[in-house]
C-alpha cells in the first residue's frame, strides 16, 4: 500500500499504531486545521519515526517557523498551505531548505541523532526531506507551472476545496472545472518530473489519482475512518436485530 496514505488531524497514537499495523505507510498531519500543539507533535513525530511511517506535515500557516519546527521535529516533508503566486513560493519554500538552497537554520536534536552532524548531514537532510506547494488560491494556480519548476518545491499537493472556493465555485464536487484545475497540477508537476499528491476521498477521484500518476492518494481522514468503522459495526448489529 505505498501509494495510500491517511489525513490525520488528532494526536491519536493508538490510531498510529493500528495505521501502521494495517499496512498503511505515509499519513499527512494536519496542523492546520488539526489538533496538535508543539509538545504532541514532537511525541507524535518520534512515533511516526519509530514505526517507520513517512509522515508529510502540513503546517499551520506559510511562515519560516511553522516549516522549520516540522521538519525539526522529524517530519518527513512539509505540505505548505496558503501560498499565493510563484514570488510568494520561491520566498517561503527557502526555509524547507538548509543553505546553500535555502535559509533553514540549524538546531540539534533528533534529526541528527542527538549528536554533532556530520560534514555532509546538511545535504543529505536536505535530499531526505521533502517540500510540497500546496495549489488551493487562484494565484497558485495561475502560476502552478512556474512554482512546479521552483528548485526548493520537491512536489505538488493540491487542496481541492479551497482551490474551488478561491475559484468563485463555491463548494467542491469534483466537477468538470474542478477536474481541469486538478489536471493542471498533475500536468505541472508530471512535465517538471516532480510528485503529486491527490486527496482522493472516492472512487472516481482515486481513479484519477492513479490515471494521473499519482505519488500519494489520501484517501481517508481520522474521522472517516472512524465513522466507517462505527457505521460497520451498528450495521451488523442491526443485521443481528439486536439494534432495531
Amino acid at each position: 500500500m505505498e501509494k495510500i496514505c491517511l489525513w490525520v488531524s488528532q494526536p491519536h497514537f493508538g490510531f498510529l499504531e493500528i495505521a501502521k499495523l494495517m499496512g498503511i505507510g505515509s499519513i499527512v498531519v494536519e496542523l492546520e486545521h488539526g489538533t496538535f500543539d508543539l509538545a504532541t507533535l514532537d511525541q507524535f513525530l518520534a512515533m511516526t519515526r519509530a514505526l517507520g511511517v513517512r509522515t508529510l506535515a502540513k503546517v499551520i500557516a506559510p511562515t519560516t517557523e511553522a516549516i522549520q519546527q516540522a521538519l525539526d521535529f522529524g517530519a518527513d516533508a512539509v505540505v505548505i498551505p496558503h501560498l499565493l503566486g510563484v514570488d510568494h513560493v520561491r520566498e517561503i519554500t527557502q526555509a524547507a531548505k538548509y543553505p546553500p538552497h535555502g535559509i533553514r537554520s540549524y538546531t540539534g536534536g533528533r534529526v541528527y541523532g542527538y549528536g554533532r552532524p556530520a560534514a555532509d548531514a546538511f545535504d543529505r537532510e536536505n535530499r531526505r526531506t521533502k517540500c510540497y506547494a500546496m495549489i488551493e488560491t487562484s494565484e497558485s494556480l495561475e502560476d502552478v507551472e512556474k512554482i512546479a519548476a521552483l528548485p526548493n518545491v520537491d512536489g505538488i499537493f493540491p487542496g481541492p476545496s479551497d482551490l474551488s472556493l478561491s475559484r468563485g465555485r463555491g463548494a467542491y464536487s469534483f466537477s468538470a472545472a474542478d477536474l481541469f484545475d486538478l489536471t493542471r497540477c498533475a500536468r505541472a508537476a508530471q512535465t517538471c518530473g516532480k510528485p503529486w499528491v491527490m486527496p482522493a476521498w472516492t472512487p472516481e477521484e482515486r481513479a484519477f489519482g492513479a490515471k494521473e500518476g499519482a505519488e500519494l492518494l489520501v484517501v481517508a481522514s481520522q474521522s472517516m475512518t472512524i465513522r466507517a468503522g462505527l457505521s460497520a459495526t451498528l450495521g451488523a448489529l442491526r443485521q443481528e436485530k439486536i439494534l432495531a
